[in-house]
Order: structure tokens, then C-alpha cells, then sequence
């Protein structure tokens, strides 16, 4: 057998586990939008737009993703001190830290308003009389989703080259996929021009799983280092060692 497959990752304390789970709930406070913003369109309006900086309620969203940024940074600072640092592993967790980078920046670099509610805010943006901040918003976006399937495909893979995480070895790159096809076909609904508010919450639904498998893999870990400990017969009291 490989010796990378015998060598165990190490565990995280609880702490991180429970950060990459919050993680992941503060990522789905767009479930929020029937009861806080109920008039922006499901099916065709930007995730985005919640957060805009003229919307009611925008600094729930807003926090939402700084919050997530911020775990994920402290989730991936965890995981990179306490496990094995091989190649694979270590480029997955910087990945995650640089998606909770680009999370904040999210949160930092807000819509100005919301075109797909405001016909004049439609109007500013195809003129580009918007703030760089509305501008730098498509690129943090995209920044996201690159970096959540970077960190997915490599800790996926990284679980099956060296016999680690079961669960990100079975679910990671099927999540990682699925997150390429939903911004494939973002590409598809924008050129249509309907279904992108679907196909967007799809995307961050996923992302929202990612952080899931994430923690619970680290859980596992965690779970099952306890079991062998309680497993092992300790030595007989006064026996050479």
C-alpha cells in the first residue's frame, strides 16, 4: 500500500468544524429574500441585487457573505496548521481561504442599486454610470465561484490520491462539477435573458453544500480518531513500554 494512503491528514479542532458549518448557513441568507425582500424576481433577478446598496435589508445579505469570508479564511488558516500539508490538500485549503477573500469582497464591493427592479438602474449600468464599486462586483462574483470549485476539485482530489476525507472523495468533485455546469449555464441564461436568477441560487447552493461535505469531512476525522482511542487496549499498569 502507498504510504500516502497509511498517513492520516491529522484532526482540526471542533472549532473548525463548527466555523466551516456556520459558514455555510451564513451563505444561505438569500433563503431569506420571500420574507425580507419579496419583491425582487426569483427566476430572473441577480442574487446579487439583495445586496444592493439601495435595497432594504441589504446589510443582512451583505453580512452574510462577510461572515462567510471571514470563517472560510479562518477555516482554511485551521486546516493549513493542524493537517498534513501535501500538494493537493494544501492548494485545496488556500483556495478556500481565497474564496472567503473574494466572500468579503463581495460584501465590500455592493450593486448600486438593483436593474432588474429599477428600470433606471438598467439604464446606468448599459451607460456605465455606475460606482466602481457596482463594476468590481462582477468580478469578485466570478472570483467566488472559481475559487469554490478549485477548492472542491482539489481537496476532492486530494481525498482520493491520499485515502482521506471519504465524504469529500465521494461528493467533492460531483459538487465541483455541478458548480462548473450552473456557471456554464449562467452564461446561457444571461445570453437569454431569463432563468439566471434560478440557475444563480442553484450556484450558491452548492457552494453552500461544499462548505458541508467540507465540515462534515473534517468531522469524520475527528469522529473517528475518537473510536480508534477508545478501540485501542491501553497497556496493563506497570508494564514495560
Amino acid at each position: 500500500m502507498d504510504s500516502d494512503v497509511r498517513d492520516g491528514p491529522g484532526i482540526v479542532p471542533m472549532r473548525v468544524v463548527v466555523l466551516a458549518t456556520v459558514a455555510a448557513i451564513t451563505y444561505s441568507t438569500f433563503l431569506l429574500e420571500n420574507l425580507l425582500s419579496p419583491k425582487l424576481d426569483f427566476f430572473n433577478g441577480y442574487v446579487s441585487e439583495l445586496s444592493a446598496a439601495d435595497q432594504p435589508f441589504h446589510l443582512v445579505y451583505s453580512a452574510g457573505d462577510f461572515v462567510t469570508g471571514v470563517l472560510s479564511i479562518l477555516v482554511a488558516i485551521g486546516t493549513l496548521r493542524r493537517l498534513t500539508r501535501k500538494p493537493l490538500a494544501t492548494a485545496g485549503w488556500t483556495f478556500l481561504g481565497l474564496f472567503g477573500v473574494c466572500a468579503i469582497g463581495d460584501a465590500s464591493f455592493p450593486l448600486d442599486c438593483a436593474p432588474s427592479l429599477e428600470t433606471w438602474c438598467a439604464l446606468r449600468e448599459r451607460s456605465e454610470h455606475v460606482s466602481f464599486s457596482h463594476e468590481f462586483h462582477s468580478f469578485t462574483s466570478s472570483a467566488v465561484i472559481v475559487c469554490g470549485v478549485a477548492a472542491l476539485l482539489l481537496l476532492s482530489l486530494a481525498a482520493r490520491r491520499y485515502g482521506w476525507w471519504p465524504a469529500l472523495a465521494r461528493w467533492g468533485w460531483l459538487l465541483a462539477l455541478a458548480e462548473s455546469v450552473s456557471a456554464l449555464g449562467t452564461l446561457v441564461a444571461m445570453y437569454l435573458g431569463q432563468w439566471l436568477g434560478v440557475v444563480q441560487r442553484v450556484q450558491i447552493s452548492i457552494l453552500c453544500l461544499g462548505l458541508l461535505v467540507i465540515a462534515w469531512a473534517l468531522y469524520a476525522d475527528r469522529r473517528d480518531a475518537a473510536r480508534a482511542a477508545r478501540d485501542t487496549p491501553s497497556a496493563p499498569e506497570g508494564a514495560c513500554v
